[in-house]
């Protein structure tokens, strides 16, 4: 973790002339930048992966129809064809799951006190009026929710609110469009019927964890939006949903 914490310094020295006290938050978001840049990769084949899904709805129902009686039979031919065609069906969780180490370091170094024996000096800077090591029941504490620091949680939550009522618009017409794939595989309908909302569960992120975390995790929310909508720009939207 000290190298971590070196990586973080090293960065705000350099943003320091352009973002005077808050250039350690800077230093985060252009981190967590970082890290996205390097799944990016995993992000295109997971969008690729996606439209390979779509492309394949019309075998799918066929199987559907052929296997109609037999659930066991269908969910191996359906796994038999996503080998055959090289997909996976579960290839879109892999950014996601990759970038978990760099938020759980992020949020370490952030809640310890001292690292490698000595005093932690990243506890103490700020964003504005909020400390990077604070979370939001501190703001809560030291001026209320329209204290300093309260206002940088509410600008926070202001953005992940507004990136995730996108998410939420965007995911359920792409899923109202997706035409049929016939019987799911065991687990799916659940998480299709919860996915959407997931975006919302960042607004409990971001005020339960440091505010250092907050920020990685925002940044990053922001960044899987904009991406989205760059990668998946050719999937189908319902008319209606657009109106």
């Amino acid at each position: 973790m000290s190298v971590f914490a070196t990586l973080v310094e090293q960065l705000a020295d350099l943003l320091q002339p352009l973002f005077a006290a808050s250039a350690t938050a800077a230093a985060i978001v252009v981190f967590t930048a970082l890290v996205r840049l390097a799944v990016h990769p995993l992000s295109r084949a997971a969008a690729r992966g996606q439209k390979s899904r779509t492309r394949l709805a019309p075998r799918l129902a066929e199987l559907r129809t052929k296997h109609a009686r037999n659930p066991e039979r269908l969910q191996k031919a359906t796994l038999e064809l996503y080998a055959k065609e090289k997909v996976s069906p579960m290839a879109g969780c892999l950014p996601s799951l990759l970038q978990v180490p760099a938020f759980f370091l992020m949020y370490h170094l952030f809640s310890s006190a001292e690292i490698g024996g000595e005093p932690n000096g990243l506890l103490g800077h700020s964003l504005f009026d909020a400390p990077l090591g604070d979370r939001w029941t501190d703001a809560l504490a030291h001026g209320g929710v329209f204290g300093g620091a309260g206002l940088v949680y509410l600008a926070l939550f202001a953005i992940v609110a507004a990136v995730a009522t996108f998410n939420y618009r965007r995911t359920k017409q792409q899923m109202a469009a997706a035409p049929a794939t016939g019987e799911p595989l065991p687990g799916m309908g659940a998480m299709t019927k919860v996915m959407p909302l997931l975006s919302f569960l960042t607004l409990a992120t971001v005020a339960v964890v440091p505010l250092a975390a907050a920020l990685y995790v925002v940044t990053s929310t922001t960044w899987t939006a904009v991406e989205r909508v760059f990668l998946y720009r050719d999937m189908p939207v319902p008319a209606a949903a657009l109106m």
